[in-house]
């Protein structure tokens, strides 16, 4: 058996549905694609989002779920999601590509000072010699 139970499950993954709107999960088998969904990404590699001392990767899954550390993204939520993730990806990049070229331009600074302290000295050491 089961514990959480699916009906459990079910009322945590639906916790955030308004009355009148469609639930996000409506069978069992939702629950049971999701959960093993997400073992497949923790037999693949990922890391665990609760204790998982010695637990299998469903039985890690299905804390989760119950814990409310994952969610099931209805269908027609997964196409703003995934918009969403890459207009934020996009965001951060251009923070980045900003940063980058400041950098560069402050390296670029740094050179040409540098440069020019190397042009004094060696002036200085010409009139020195004189």
């Amino acid at each position: 058996m089961l514990h959480p139970s699916y009906s459990d499950l079910m009322k945590v993954v639906n916790a955030d549905v308004e009355p009148g709107e469609t639930k996000v999960v409506n069978s069992r088998y939702s629950i049971v694609m999701a959960t093993a969904k997400r073992a497949r990404q923790l037999v693949d590699g990922e890391e665990p989002l609760v204790t998982a001392s010695g637990k299998k990767p469903l039985s890690i899954a299905v804390d989760e779920l119950s814990e409310g550390k994952i969610k099931i993204i209805a269908e027609d939520e997964l196409e703003e999601f995934e918009a969403e993730i890459k207009e934020q990806a996009a965001e951060k990049a251009k923070e980045i590509m900003a940063e980058r070229e400041a950098a560069m331009a402050m390296a670029g600074d740094a050179e040409e000072e540098a440069e020019e302290a190397v042009e004094e000295e060696e002036d200085a050491d010409e009139e020195a010699e004189e």
